[in-house]
C-alpha cells in the first residue's frame, strides 16, 4: 500500500523472498524426487511449490485443505505433481511457520527439515536432521561480520538481509514485496556472482 501510494520513491522495497526460495531449492539434495511442503502458505510456500513442481519433483502435502489452496494457483500443466502424503513417508521436509511438533514426531526417522522461514522450527527429533533457515556465508572481503541471527553460524547471512544487498549492488530498480517475486533462477546468480557461498548442513 505505501508503495502504490508513493510509486516515484527512489528506495527500493526488498523482501527477499525470491533468494529465501532459491537457497531452499539449491539446499535438496540432487536427485530428490519428492518432498512433504507444510507450514503457513505464505507467497513464498506458494511460490516454492510451484518452483518445485516445475523442477518436476512431486510435492505433498498433509492437509485436503492445503492441498487444494495450492493446486488452484498451479497452473494445469503442473498439477498432477501435487498430491496428498500417504502417511508422513517423504523423507525431505520443506518447511514453514506452522509446523507443529506433532507433525515432527511423525516424521520417519532420517527425514531433513528444510526451513523457508525466518525462524527455526524447535528440533524435536535427534535423529532427524535440520537445515538452517535460509542464509549463504557472506564473501571473505566483507570485513567486521560475526553474527546475522544466533542460530546461525558465524559469518551466515539470512537471505532476506542479502537480497537487499544484491539488489543494491546489481543496481535493480524494482520492489520485491507484496505479492512480488523476483526471478528466482536470476537472483540465485546473481548472489553467487557477488561471492556469497551455500550453506552446507552435514546430513550422514
Amino acid at each position: 500500500l505505501y508503495i502504490q501510494k508513493h510509486p516515484h520513491l527512489s528506495m527500493k522495497v526488498v523482501d527477499g523472498s525470491s533468494l529465501a526460495i532459491a537457497i531452499v531449492l539449491n539446499s535438496i539434495p540432487k536427485g530428490t524426487t519428492q518432498v512433504l511442503l507444510r507450514g503457513n502458505l505464505s507467497k513464498v510456500a506458494h511460490s516454492m511449490a510451484l518452483a518445485l513442481c516445475q523442477r518436476g519433483i512431486q510435492v505433498a502435502t498433509l492437509y485436503q485443505e492445503e492441498y487444494e489452496k495450492l493446486l488452484i494457483r498451479l497452473p494445469t500443466e503442473f498439477r498432477n505433481n501435487l498430491s496428498l502424503s500417504k502417511g508422513y513417508v517423504e523423507k525431505m521436509w520443506i518447511v514453514g511457520d506452522g509446523l507443529t511438533e506433532k507433525e515432527q514426531l511423525k516424521a520417519s526417522k532420517g527425514t531433513i527439515f528444510i526451513p523457508f522461514s525466518k525462524f527455526p522450527p524447535k528440533n524435536m527429533r535427534k535423529d532427524c536432521f535440520y537445515h538452517y533457515t535460509p542464509a549463504m556465508m557472506t564473501p571473505l572481503s566483507l570485513e567486521n561480520l560475526h553474527s546475522c541471527e544466533n542460530w546461525l553460524p558465524r559469518r551466515a547471512m539470512s537471505a532476506w538481509r542479502i537480497a537487499g544487498i544484491v539488489h543494491a549492488l546489481e543496481g535493480w530498480k524494482v520492489n520485491e514485496c507484496g505479492y512480488t517475486i523476483f526471478d528466482i533462477e536470476k537472483m540465485w546468480e546473481a548472489t553467487l556472482r557477488h561471492g556469497f557461498c551455500p550453506l552446507i548442513v552435514p546430513t550422514s
